[in-house]
């Protein structure tokens, strides 16, 4: 056995162990397991919103796209800062309705919001169709970091089954509460050891950071910038915008507004995590790192760049360190996304529909349906084959349909009707459905626009159609509506 192995399982073991001791003391009925008593503070909600949004797509998906995509990598640095600065407005008002209201859910938002059940089905829906692609990401990046860390010892299948087994466990025994204890260690840990790989790398194969990226540009001229065409400058403006308007809208992430003690708090993280938004560039320097090192690494295999230039580099005991980061990066927000989905099916899907459900047995069958879910997950893992990048984009285009409803819901005079709501998410729900199933871009089922439009994020498409419909119901619903009190 290498010396990596006990490495990765301590991460395993200090993350269940955490999780029992954050509950401990605590009654984890439904209120506690799902949003922690709405009693986090300021240290807590920033360590848990860093938790779900620095995960092994940060970890691996940064880093494979620097060596796989070069230029376009950037965006990730973008999109990320846009969500803090939404945050700012956004989410102070979401938070104080949430609280009056009790909510446990996004879906339960939406349906108090609109007043409208359908409405919070349907946002139920579109959450787990959106969390399915994220958790799978998390439970790739699980397989690789296992796999890769034990030098092949366990099979990539293996380590993902391992890897599912450990994050429903977790969820299982600790909620909400463990997540952002864990999400504590996991920050010191992806701080110190992304920044001296980061540092290290460039330094110990090219000199510096200025010569690493003078070495790149001469062996791959044109590399390092944004194409002309494909993931160009349109392409680049569009996903930054889609992405950032998704932000806060997955379930998980929405959900984590809930956890919150007061409304500052998400007024004084929105200052300091753009901060956090530099330890991404020690990511990406050491994916570029691995350009020239460790070349020839194709399609989803871009994704072990940052473990195979680390086994070349690194002793077995500190790739051990490395994966145990990683292995926190995927534990974290894989339990806040069991949770989620979990309190999605139970609270938002199954309720609805059960007249005779009390808190108690919502509470209990959320906790059954968490491994359920981990199980249909770990399915899409096993017969899927993009990118964690590109699987994350996937589930943004989905879940940014829900921004528009939410948006206009926190206006004095929301603009948006329920039906509206519902028939704009549809219409941008269904487009993103059948560029992805069809493999679908602009480019293909327009040859003849302008290469700039061709570029266009499909999703950006999708949100312009579900504003256009969402509109365009409300307003024949409110002029129906005026013309029946008229006669």
């Amino acid at each position: 056995m290498n010396a990596a192995l006990p490495v990765i399982a301590l991460a395993f073991a200090v993350a269940l162990g955490l999780g029992l001791w954050a509950r401990a003391g605590h009654d984890m009925d439904m209120e506690q397991w799902s949003v922690g008593k709405r009693g986090f503070g300021t240290v807590l909600v920033f360590l848990l919103m860093a938790g779900e949004i620095y995960t092994t797509f940060t970890f691996l998906g940064g880093s494979g796209w620097a060596y796989g995509k070069g230029g376009p990598t950037y965006y990730i640095l973008c999109y990320l800062t846009l969500i803090y600065v939404i945050s700012y407005w956004l989410l102070p008002p979401a938070w104080a309705f949430a609280k009056r209201h009790n909510l446990f859910s996004q879906p339960d938002y939406f349906a108090a919001r609109y007043d409208s059940k359908p409405l919070g089905f349907l946002v139920a829906l579109v959450g787990l169709v959106a969390l399915v692609p994220y958790m799978v990401l998390q439970l790739k990046g699980l397989g690789i970091i296992v796999s890769t860390a034990s030098y092949g010892a366990i099979p990539p299948t293996l380590a993902i089954w391992i890897g599912a087994a450990a994050v429903t466990v977790y969820v299982m025994v600790s909620g909400i509460r463990g997540s952002a204890w864990t999400a504590v260690v996991k920050d010191i840990l992806i701080l110190a050891v992304v920044v001296f790989l980061g540092l290290y790398l460039p330094y110990h194969y090219y000199g510096g950071i200025g010569p690493m990226f003078t070495a790149i540009d001469q062996a791959k001229p044109g590399f390092l910038a944004l194409p002309e065409r494909g993931q160009s400058a349109t392409w680049f403006a569009s996903t930054t915008v889609l992405t950032a308007l998704g932000g806060w809208m997955f379930p998980h992430i929405f959900a984590s507004i809930y956890t919150a003690s007061d409304a500052r708090t998400f007024r004084r993280n929105a200052v300091f995590l753009p901060l956090y938004q530099l330890m991404l560039l020690f990511v990406f320097f050491a994916g570029f790192s691995a350009v020239l090192q460790v070349p020839g690494l194709t399609g989803p295999d871009v994704d072990l760049s940052l473990f195979k230039i680390a086994l070349e580099t690194f002793p077995p005991w500190f790739v051990g360190v490395i994966g145990a980061t990683g292995v926190l990066t995927a534990l974290v927000p894989g339990s806040m996304i069991l949770i989620a989905g979990a309190t999605l099916i139970a609270q938002n899907l199954y309720r609805p529909l059960a007249k005779d459900a009390t808190d108690a047995s919502t509470g209990r069958l959320a906790k059954i349906m968490a491994p359920v879910l981990a199980l249909a997950c770990v399915g899409f893992t096993l017969y899927g084959g993009e990118t964690i990048v590109q699987l994350l984009l996937i589930g943004y285009a989905v879940v940014t349909q829900l921004f528009p409803a939410f948006f206009f819901s926190l206006w004095r005079e929301n603009p948006l009707t329920k039906a509206g709501a519902i028939a704009g998410i549809l219409a941008g729900v269904a487009v993103v459905s059948v560029t992805v199933v069809g493999g679908y871009t602009l480019a293909k089922l327009f040859p003849g626009l302008p290469g700039p439009i061709q570029d266009l994020n499909a999703g950006v498409v999708a949100l312009a159609l579900n504003l256009a419909v969402a509109f365009a119901v409300s307003l024949a619903g409110r002029g129906a509506r005026t013309a029946a009190r008229s006669a």
